[in-house]
This record gives structure tokens, C-alpha cells and sequence, in this order.
């Protein structure tokens, strides 16, 4: 049983009034919503395993969780911030991964290179990052400074995905991709440190801290392509764990209780050849267009239409043998 309550409005406290010592608010996206954790309660997914959840239950904090996945510094501004007060004690948050079109980002460099424009995508993503940014925590943070005139505010940075291996059968990121957008989350992290410091906010660092547990590394934080999709590219339960020990010293000033959860998380199942197959379906390689960029990069349409029929196969030798040929074609074309 979790110590805080998950509400959509105004603290409520589980057994006992809130006082001015115990309201904490988590605000933000989806890593503070806890996607990832396989544990969705709501539309915003605010899940249980989410680490504000964690903090609140090892801390005896009444927890008001306002974090919305796919929020926007200005989703924050706009439907989250009324939950602050004179009497909250304690804000979290991690915010600008949306801002900054986190979303599209893997989208477009988990394609075959014939048809991904990964580079052009991260440089969008960095051009909001360092042109609009600034401006918009700016805006937020002085908001919620009115708002929570006595709390102790704590803005968490992204961890690192990729450690340059892509394990999964159904996306094509390339080393190259993954270090492109590994650096791009640095310069996104350096900011967030920078403008919580400007608030005298409380910084919390994930890097190093996910270190040795990104995707595809043997102690997985963080969920590479899931089955729901949502769950892909978020912090496991695991990985919200490692956050909670994170944020709940930042917010307390006391440290998080050594061995206080056990690790929750076991290995990500590994998507069926099924489901691999149907992802690398969506991305219909095989459409006119798609078919066009394959040949000016060198590949045969007809190659991509046989295997593309291939991997409509019921037969699941057939399907790895066609995923297989996609990843070789992709190093290939790269």
C-alpha cells in the first residue's frame, strides 16, 4: 500500500490532513508519470511504480500526482500548476524531452537508413532545445517558484538509451543514430541543469546513474521497443526505482532506505517474431514512395516487396530470415 494518494486536483491526504510538511507534488511527463513500469492507472498513465509513487511511499509524503504523459513545458503551465500552493512542501519534475520532439526523434532514426533522415530529425530536435527552450523553462520555472513560494523544487535531466548496440530485430538504429542522439540528450540535460540552478532549484542528474543500464545492456533501466509501443524508450521499473533514489534525497535532504524495494522489473520479454515483424510492417517499406527512396539508395524494389512478403509469413523461420536480410540491406545502405 503506497504511503500517497494518486489525485487529479488538489492534495488529499491518505489517513490524516495534509500539512504544509508532507504535500508533495509531482509534476511533468512521461518519465514522471512512471511509462514504462507496465502499470497504466490512467489516461496520463501515472502508474504506481512511477517514482514519484516510490518517493512518496518511502518518505510518508502525500503525494499529488499531476504528471501527464506527453506533456509540453506548456501543458505543465497550463493544467498541472494548480495544484501548487502556499503549503506544498516538495515539486518534482522532468520536462522537455516533448518540447524538443523526443517522440519523433525515434521514430524516424528506428527506420532503415534508405529512409530515415535520423540527422536532420536531431537537428530540429536541438534547434527548439537551443532556440526555444531557454525561454520556456524560464517561464515554467519562474510559475512554479509563484506558485510554491516554500517548496523545495527538484528538476530531473533524461538518462542516456543507448550504449550502441541495437539488441531489438524490429528497429534500424545504426551506432551512428544512437550516438547522435545520446549527445543531443546531453546538450538537453546541460540545459536543464543550467536553468534549475538559475531558480536555485534542486538538479537531479540521471546519467550517471543509469550507467551500465541503458538498452541493451545486461541490467536493463530502460525498456527498448515494447510491446504496447508506449512502454518503449521509458525507464522500467527499475530504472524508476533508480530515479527515486534520485529525487527523494533531493527533495528530503535524508537519504533514499538502501535495499527499501526490492528490484521489481524482470527481463523485458523479448517481442514475439510476430510482433517484430508487424512493427517493421507499419513502416510500410514497401509503399511507392518508400519503394523510391530504396532505389536511389542502391536497393532493388523488388528485394524489399519479397521480403516484405516474407514477413507476412506464418512460418517464423521465414520472418527472421527476411528480418535478418532488412537489418544486413540496412548496414549496407549505411
Amino acid at each position: 500500500m503506497l504511503a500517497g494518494v494518486l489525485t487529479d486536483g488538489p492534495p488529499r491526504a491518505a489517513n490524516a490532513p495534509a500539512t504544509a510538511s508532507s504535500v508533495y507534488v509531482a509534476l511533468g511527463d512521461s518519465y514522471s508519470a512512471g511509462v514504462g513500469t507496465r502499470d497504466r492507472q490512467d489516461d496520463c498513465y501515472r502508474s504506481p511504480y512511477g517514482y514519484p509513487a516510490l518517493v512518496a511511499d518511502q518518505y510518508d509524503l502525500t503525494l499529488d500526482y499531476q504528471a501527464c504523459t506527453g506533456a509540453t513545458t506548456g501543458d505543465v503551465r497550463a493544467d498541472q500548476l494548480a495544484a501548487l500552493d502556499g503549503t506544498t512542501a516538495a515539486v518534482s519534475i522532468t520536462i522537455g524531452g516533448n518540447d524538443a520532439g523526443f517522440t519523433d526523434v525515434l521514430t524516424t532514426c528506428a527506420l532503415p537508413f534508405w529512409l530515415s533522415d535520423c540527422t536532420g530529425q536531431v537537428d530540429r530536435g536541438l534547434a527548439v532545445v537551443e532556440d526555444e527552450l531557454p525561454g520556456r523553462y524560464n517561464d515554467l520555472f519562474t510559475a512554479i517558484r509563484a506558485a510554491a513560494p516554500q517548496a523545495t523544487v527538484a528538476v530531473g535531466d533524461y538518462p542516456l538509451l543507448f550504449q550502441g548496440e541495437d539488441c531489438n530485430a524490429a528497429t534500424f538504429f545504426s551506432p551512428q543514430d544512437e550516438a547522435q542522439i545520446n549527445a543531443a540528450t546531453g546538450i538537453l540535460d546541460d540545459l536543464i541543469g543550467a536553468e534549475a540552478a538559475t531558480y536555485d532549484f534542486r538538479f537531479v542528474e540521471a546519467r550517471p546513474g543509469f550507467t551500465g543500464h541503458a538498452i541493451c545492456d545486461d541490467a536493463e533501466w530502460i525498456n527498448g521497443l515494447s510491446n504496447p509501443v508506449t512502454e518503449s524508450y521509458h525507464p522500467n521499473r527499475d530504472g524508476n526505482i533508480g530515479y527515486a533514489g534520485l529525487f527523494g534525497p533531493a527533495l528530503t535532504g535524508r537519504p533514499y532506505p538502501a535495499g527499501s524495494q526490492v528490484r521489481t522489473a524482470r527481463p523485458r520479454p523479448a517481442p514475439s517474431v510476430r510482433d517484430q515483424a508487424d512493427n517493421v510492417l507499419m513502416m510500410r517499406l514497401d509503399s511507392p514512395a518508400n519503394l523510391a527512396k530504396a532505389r536511389r539508395h542502391g536497393i532493388p524494389p523488388g528485394r524489399i516487396r519479397t521480403l516484405v512478403r516474407m514477413l507476412r509469413a506464418d512460418d517464423p523461420a521465414t520472418v527472421r530470415s527476411a528480418l535478418t536480410a532488412l537489418h544486413r540491406l540496412d548496414r549496407r545502405a549505411g
